[in-house]
């Protein structure tokens, strides 16, 4: 600052820097004040750093001033801002605190003040302070933060505690829509067999909101952020407001209640109410001190826990929504699906997985991974997954489904690299198709409990461009159970990826012995076997999962046909159509089903140019597709009266349980369903 400081200050009364140390808060440059104070204690030219990196704060002790202190950052950091000066304001307090406790000791203990140590009392509580407020800023949540406020108080500073909240609580820099309201959320007091004639308040769940009027007694007291003593008229009127009218009855007379104003970082946000028994010693002045410790500690966690809070409900709600809420129930195929975040402080990450029905009864299983697990990946990752469901929806192959992701990954940044599997199952053949782009490779159970890691070409990740993703197409037997998965699973600090793979792979033979060898475990006990896998160290990333059960349809329960596109073809296809029900005993469908084949095949042979595909398939339900080379989608509409047609896909909606129609790379599938008897 240049020059010697001053050792002694003498400071007039009615000075600016009296005046400063008075308010007992803390003072920056947003005051005109704090130069001519400033004056006044460093002498007429300090060389200080400029803006807001200069901070007097004054320490008030529990009879007032007992000096000053300055807090300076030089010109390179940054500033001092609102929170700054709450915290160096608290630790001005524990200083002012310890500096009344030093200059009380006894005159008769000589030694002790030559040391500087307190006398037992203050000593006392100052320990008590610092781990009462150690255990309050070690909790997260607001339960934990009330319940250490209250463990910490009862029995060792007061007797009881009630605690108020705003309703509903303020988050952030939100503004509170309505007039303050305070609730009562937690009533500690001694236990009943300690304290048999306690009279301290009712059942918190039974009190109703009290509302803070403007100007009122309550308000004032809130206002000034300090926490005071209860026997003053006006203290006393405010606890009636808080309490109730029974307030005289309840709360002992004298400096046995203490009235605490919570204050987060931007608002009052609620009261604790400190109590003493009748017969135990009253509160001091230096108690207003420690409550005003444990209101602001208090008061600073539950903005911390709400702000918490609200940033967990948003994590789990962005994750939930990037997530398929249920799972598909295709024909042929089971599933499965879990998904586990790396931590309760990383809700959000980007591994995802999907199952897609596509036409013909074939379902699309997909599982993917954006590096990371933030806010970004997981937009990355729901950008990649619509695009991927798009693609489906255009029933393209695999390989271009990865491709298409590849390109829109180099789109969304260079910096943004993912990978992925994408399978498709065919239930009528009994065959998938897989394409990887640098995924970890599945494995198949087969029914006999043998597990397999399938060979699958792993090729490069998604995000790295100009890459050929080679598809393979292998077995899909019957009973046979598939699982996909995230490296989270099978990669941690503890062991590499292939060991973890073959360590899945051994637990998924282990998990089928416990069903024999005739029957597959449940998908979703198995689902939860395979997580227990994982060890105390071994959750590092996020862990997405999806299990397929497959299966699949019998050839007896398909009929597929070719239609030339010619006028004889709904006619044809009824024929077709009756023999297949009577074959499978389904004659009392024939009229419905041949007369919404026929309007079907009619609109697809009108249009077509190439043959036309039919194919019934039994399941479930009876399932009709009718697919043309003509990729327009039709529309349902109402005919008018005189049009001669335009009411097929009507009769198709009215009589059908389900239909829908899907475009392709080859033109498009129109399809319905019927339920069964």
């Amino acid at each position: 600052m240049g020059g010697a400081l001053r050792v002694t200050v003498p400071m007039a009364e009615s000075g600016v820097l009296a005046k400063v140390l008075q308010t007992g808060e803390p003072l920056g440059r947003d005051s005109n004040d704090l130069d001519p104070a400033l004056r006044e204690l460093l002498g007429p030219n300090p060389r200080l750093p400029r803006g807001d990196r200069v901070l007097l704060v004054p320490l008030v002790g529990p009879r007032g001033v007992v000096g000053a202190a300055l807090f300076l950052r030089r010109p390179d950091r940054d500033v001092f801002r609102a929170e700054d000066k709450q915290v160096l304001g608290e630790l001005s307090a524990h200083a002012a605190l310890g500096v009344t406790g030093t200059s009380s000791a006894p005159r008769t203990a000589p030694s002790r003040a030559a040391a500087g140590t307190p006398p037992r009392q203050e000593g006392d509580r100052l320990r008590f302070v610092g781990a009462a407020t150690r255990r309050i800023s070690r909790a997260m949540e607001l339960d934990e933060i009330l319940t250490g406020l209250c463990r910490a108080v009862v029995p060792t500073f007061a007797d009881a505690v009630l605690v108020h909240l705003r309703e509903p609580l303020p988050v952030g820099d939100e503004r509170p829509a309505g007039p303050m309201a305070l609730r009562l959320v937690r009533d500690e007091r001694l236990p009943a067999e300690e304290d048999p004639d306690a009279v301290l308040f009712a059942d918190p769940r039974a009190a109703d909101p009290r509302q803070v009027r403007n100007g009122g007694a309550l308000a004032e007291v809130l206002r000034g952020v300090r926490p005071v003593f209860t026997d003053a008229p006006a203290a006393r009127a405010a606890l009636s407001e808080l309490l109730g009218d029974d307030v005289e009855s309840t709360v002992p007379e004298g400096e046995r209640a203490i009235l605490a104003p919570l204050r987060g970082r931007r608002r009052v946000i609620g009261a604790a109410v400190f109590l003493r028994r009748p017969e135990r010693v009253p509160f001091e002045a230096n108690d207003l001190l420690v409550a005003a410790q444990l209101a602001t500690h208090s008061a600073l966690g539950i903005d911390k826990a709400v702000l918490y809070g609200r940033e967990a409900y948003i994590a789990d709600e962005l994750q939930r929504t990037m997530l398929p809420e249920t799972l598909p129930s295709p024909a042929g195929v089971r599933l499965a699906a879990r998904y586990l975040p790396a931590a309760e402080s990383a809700r959000v990450g980007g591994d995802w997985y999907d199952a897609i029905p596509l036409p013909g009864n074939r379902v699309a299983l997909v599982v993917g991974d954006v590096m990371g697990h933030s806010m970004t990946s997981a937009a990355i990752m729901g950008q990649l997954r619509t695009t991927a469901q798009t693609l489906a929806g255009l029933d393209l192959p695999p390989q271009e489904v990865l491709h298409h992701l590849d390109e829109q990954a180099q789109r969304l940044g260079s910096e943004h690299m993912a990978t992925c599997l994408y399978a498709v199952y065919d239930p009528v053949s009994h065959r998938i198709t897989i394409a990887n782009a640098g995924h970890p490779p599945p494995v198949l159970l087969h029914l006999g409990g043998r597990a397999e890691v399938l060979r699958v070409p792993p090729n490069a990740p998604i995000g790295v461009g100009g890459v050929d993703f080679e598809p393979v197409e292998l077995d899909a037997p019957s009973n046979a159970s598939l699982l996909l998965y995230t490296d989270g699973l099978v990669e941690s600090r503890l062991r590499d990826v292939w060991t973890g793979i073959e360590q899945l792979r051994a637990r998924v033979e282990v998990t089928a012995l416990l069903t024999g060898p005739d029957e597959p475990p449940p998908l979703e006990a198995l689902c939860e076997e395979v997580l227990d896998m994982l060890g105390p160290g071994d959750r590092d990333d996020d862990i997405a999962l999806l299990a397929a059960r497959f299966d699949g349809i019998a050839p007896d329960d398909v009929a597929y046909w070719f239609l030339e596109p010619e006028d004889t073809a709904p006619g044809r296809a009824r024929r077709l159509t009756r023999r297949a029900l009577s074959r499978w005993g389904l004659e009392e469908l024939s009229d419905s089903v041949e007369l919404l084949v026929s309007e079907v095949v009619t609109n697809a042979v009108r249009h077509a140019s190439r043959p036309v595909t039919l194919r019934l398939l039994r399941t479930d339900v009876l399932r009709c597709e009718v697919g043309d080379d003509v990729p327009q989608l039709p529309r349902l509409r109402h005919a008018r009266a005189t049009d001669e047609g335009g009411r097929g896909l009507y009769l198709v909606n009215r009589l059908a349980r389900r239909w829908g129609a899907t475009r392709l790379s080859t033109g498009k599938v129109v399809w319905f369903e019927i339920a069964r008897p």
